[in-house]
């Protein structure tokens, strides 16, 4: 969507902070023995203390609230009975609705010790962002964004999964345009003032070949390398983009 009037941008910013409240308390309980189900029961109560709904089961019917993914697992994890390890890297990716509108953020966690590998993971998704960040303004084609994710992911030595990116959202989950995590020649949109969108590198430490478990749901690794999902939700504007999912 393209946010128009003063309510529409207090709509998002309110969902927004909502996504980050929920992210925040699933993140203080991730620890070594608690389960992924357990995870999403913490961020499905603060939803509904929000008055807030999951997106993903709102509109795909996801059989879950939040997409909880693990190690190789990269997005749409479904919560369940596995608890966690340490040296697990854990993927806590939040899409909720309130009042009509709609907001997206994710973020990559370590329980307890974990490799070096997945450190500078998930370490280098959150740089991807960061850097990505400084090119998403009014007049920028979206393939820049991708452009400049994925010259810092290879730079570090690990590969985005391209079948995975960023999307626009406000009034549903997937809206226009797509916002591939490389420079996809056809990502020829050229963003507007307003625009909201997420931009969120999901990378890999292996190949970045993809593919969809037997579950239906979850996207993992073909080699079964660790991956790494950092996201938020920004309005595009003609200087420094507004986040919408940040603390």
């Amino acid at each position: 969507m393209s946010i128009k009037t003063v309510e529409e941008f207090e709509c998002m910013r309110t969902v927004g902070w909502v996504v980050r409240r929920v992210i925040d308390a699933m993140r203080q309980h991730a620890r070594p023995g608690v389960t992924t189900a357990e995870l999403d029961d913490i961020g499905s109560r603060v939803m509904r203390e929000h008055g807030a709904r999951s997106a993903p089961s709102l509109v795909y019917g996801f059989p879950g609230t939040n997409c909880i993914s693990l190690n190789d697992e990269a997005v749409h994890g479904i919560p369940g009975e596995r608890r966690l390890s340490d040296g697990d890297i854990v993927k806590l990716d939040v899409t909720m609705e309130k009042d009509g509108f709609m907001a997206d953020a994710a973020v990559t966690i370590a329980v307890g010790r974990i490799p070096d590998e997945k450190q500078r993971l998930i370490a280098c998704a959150e740089r991807a962002f960061a850097k990505a960040k400084l090119v998403t303004r009014a007049g920028v084609r979206v393939r820049e964004i991708g452009r400049v994710i994925e010259r810092e992911v290879r730079q570090t030595g690990f590969s985005v999964i391209r079948e995975l990116g960023g999307h626009g959202i406000g009034r549903t989950i997937h809206e226009e345009p797509r916002v591939p995590n490389y420079a996809d020649p056809l990502a020829n949109h050229i963003l507007t003032d307003g625009l909201v969108i997420t931009v969120e590198p999901i990378i890999a430490a292996g190949s970045g070949r993809a593919v969809l478990a037997s579950d239906g749901w979850t996207v993992r690794t073909v080699d079964r390398k660790p991956s790494a999902h950092y996201e938020h939700t920004l309005v595009v504007t003609t200087g420094e983009p507004i986040l919408l999912t940040a603390a």
